[in-house]
């Protein structure tokens, strides 16, 4: 959630956030009227606490005589005093309510929707052939590496098994990943995929595409789409020390998307489907290094995708494509030789303290005060790299070379063969 004290020093910006990001700007003056009023409740019944207070001192010192009309007067300021605690309460309801109704402050990202991205650069040039090109679905179960039939006859559309060199393709891929963050600094973790109420919301993910998680309603618990989401809450209700710099971790677990609203889109392969894995990572930070970590997740990113050897670009997601917890999310998109453009492999995001707000999650700074941190996440690898890695390295005899990364992952194979 945003800071109420930047909401009413700088109302403007976050107005301007909101119509970037194509959403109500009059809820900030929603806000702003919601915590006045809560900051006159607080007052009022801290006056009548304090005057409270001292009725009992004055009861004691009082003459027999007096004593009765003092004590009917203390009933009465209990009655006004429980009141003004009940109208507190709702009014900290109140600004709860509309906080979380507000994403975060926008901070550099263009104006606009899905279609508004800023393309920040393109590497590597687009794959050609001298031969007709097959699609990674059309690759995969040539091979022999991928069956989605079954893998609908089992669990229903949009799952999938993948066999033999393909699920050793997808645990190289993975592994190169977790190497990778682990050079870095990166603690590696092995996450829990099912996170309580409190925790996905602390995230941001219960908002506008709450209906693409699923849910478990008998444990009221909730299935991750990333591992962002335990990740995030692993620090929840702590002070971190971020004396030594930040914290790094990096999660590695299946992931649970329901994919609502998305029929008839991508129905194709393993583009979108509900189960996949990830290597998700994630920085707990103050808040004026997140900017340079944000950018140094970017840089491990880039450095991935030149690991897989495929085509790539990165964009500048705009404002109104944002989930609610970024100010800020750059994607990396791999080009799909069969559908001639960049597809989505990786993002991250800066969260900057929209998170660690909501999950109580602080640290101390120079003088000993308690701060809210900085939080940030990125992709390092999932599922879905293997739709580029197959359609970029297919050869004209339906084989696939694998990534010269990855064959130390696959015991030094060069080539995917029937």
């Amino acid at each position: 959630m945003i800071d109420l004290k930047f909401l009413r020093e700088n109302p403007d910006v976050v107005r301007q956030s909101q119509i970037t990001r194509g959403e109500d700007p009059a809820l900030v003056d929603k806000l702003l009227a919601a915590d006045e009023a809560r900051r006159e409740a607080i007052k009022n019944a801290d006056a009548l606490r304090q005057e409270q207070n001292g009725f009992g001192k004055r009861i004691g010192q009082a003459s027999p005589e007096d004593r009765p009309a003092l004590i009917e007067q203390s009933t009465l300021l209990k009655a006004k005093l429980k009141e003004a605690e009940a109208t507190q309460k709702q009014a900290e309801q109140d600004v709860f309510d509309i906080q979380m109704q507000l994403g975060n402050v926008v901070q550099g990202a263009p104006a606009g929707g899905e279609d508004d991205f800023v393309v920040v650069e393109e590497v590597g040039e687009k794959t050609t052939f001298d031969f007709e090109p097959k699609d990674h679905l059309d690759i995969a179960e040539g091979l022999g590496i991928l069956d989605m039939e079954r893998g609908a006859k089992v669990s229903g559309s949009r799952f999938y098994f993948l066999k033999g060199l393909g699920a050793q393709l997808q645990l190289a891929m993975m592994n190169l990943a977790a190497q990778k963050a682990i050079e870095h600094g990166f603690t590696l973790m092995i996450t829990p995929v099912i996170v309580r109420p409190e925790t996905m919301q602390g995230t941001g993910f219960l908002g506008q595409h709450s209906d693409e998680i699923y849910y478990l309603q008998e444990d009221n618990q909730y299935l991750v789409g990333t591992s962002e989401v335990a990740l995030a809450g692993y620090h929840s209700d702590e002070i971190i020390d971020l004396s030594q710099g930040p914290l790094h971790y990096a999660g590695w677990s299946s992931c649970f998307r329901r994919e609502a609203g998305s029929y008839g889109k991508d129905t194709r392969g393993i583009i979108r489907v509900h189960q996949f894995d990830k290597l998700e990572m994630f920085v707990y930070c103050k808040p004026e290094d997140a900017e340079a970590q944000h950018q140094a997740l970017l840089n491990m990113e880039r450095d991935m995708l030149a690991a897989i050897e495929v085509p790539y670009r990165v964009i500048d997601i705009a404002g109104g494509d944002l989930g609610s917890s970024a100010a800020r999310k750059f994607d990396t998109e791999a080009w799909i030789p069969t559908q001639n453009t960049y597809r989505e492999l990786t993002s991250t995001s800066n969260c900057t303290t929209f998170q660690a707000r909501r999950l109580k999650i602080r640290y101390r700074d120079e003088d000993g005060r308690t701060q809210i941190a900085a939080t940030l996440n990125g992709t390092l690898a999932t599922t879905r790299w293997l739709v580029a890695i197959l359609e970029n390295h297919q050869q004209a005899d339906g084989s696939v070379i694998i990534p010269a990364a990855l064959r130390p992952f696959m015991g030094g194979i060069e080539r995917i063969t029937k």
